[in-house]
């Protein structure tokens, strides 16, 4: 059974959404605050994380900084925090999804699917990647740049094997963000920037002159290799 760790303070909130999620056979497990969201997350090896960004203790973004320093766990924001900065933030650090308050029931459920799916795709389509700063090892999630691993989260595996079924070939902004995250989100092109420049720190020897995540204004990405 898929579990799943709600991390809000608003009791309410909490039992509404594990209430929605038993009735669709997830396990539920709940926090009030980052330090028992951190702890529960290293005993209880949760499968996907709703976390709210506005906690008592620590901040809901510090809490994805720490999860990320050791795991690639799915994390879905849920805020009530509507400027596109802490959106920026949050995805910058790690989070997979971003959902702002109020929200739909079957939206967030359609997320949650969505971010499981990501994590467990089972057939890469993609060949290895190798260039001179880095490999990709698709089948095996295995990521090195100059020798030394790097720690890709599942979404960033996702836009770099999209990507790569079709080296130097354009992938639309509709194309990679459908395929990535799932019908409706084609619009949502703050995530591509997010991503894509988080994996150029992560890969590209100059971020800020990238040889191999090129961007072609206005239509899309290509994997230069």
């Amino acid at each position: 059974m898929i579990k799943v760790l709600v991390v809000d303070d608003e009791p309410a909130l909490v039992r509404t959404l594990s209430i929605n999620l038993r009735a669709r056979d997830y396990s539920v497990q709940h926090a009030f605050d980052g330090r028992t969201a951190l702890q529960s997350i290293a005993e209880d090896a949760p499968d996907v994380v709703v976390l709210d960004l506005g906690l008592p203790d620590l901040d809901g973004v510090e809490v994805i900084r720490r999860v990320r320093r050791t795991s690639d766990l799915p994390i879905i924001v849920l805020s009530a925090r509507h400027d596109s900065d802490d959106k920026v933030e949050a995805l910058d650090e790690g989070a997979d999804d971003y959902v702002t308050k109020p929200f739909g029931m079957d939206e967030l459920l359609a997320r949650v699917r969505a971010a499981i799916r990501r994590r467990t795709v089972a057939t890469p389509r993609a060949q290895p990647v190798r260039t001179a700063d880095f490999s990709l090892d698709f089948a095996d999630r295995v990521a090195q740049r100059d020798g030394a691993p790097i720690k890709l989260t599942p979404t960033e595996w996702h836009v770099l094997e999209t990507l790569a079924i079709q080296p130097g070939h354009l992938v639309s902004q509709a194309d990679l963000l459908r395929e990535v995250w799932g019908p409706g989100y084609e619009k949502d092109t703050h995530y591509l920037r997010v991503y894509v420049a988080g994996l150029r720190r992560k890969l590209e020897p100059e971020p800020a002159r990238p040889r191999y995540l090129l961007t072609d204004p206005g239509q899309g990405y290509r994997l230069s290799v």
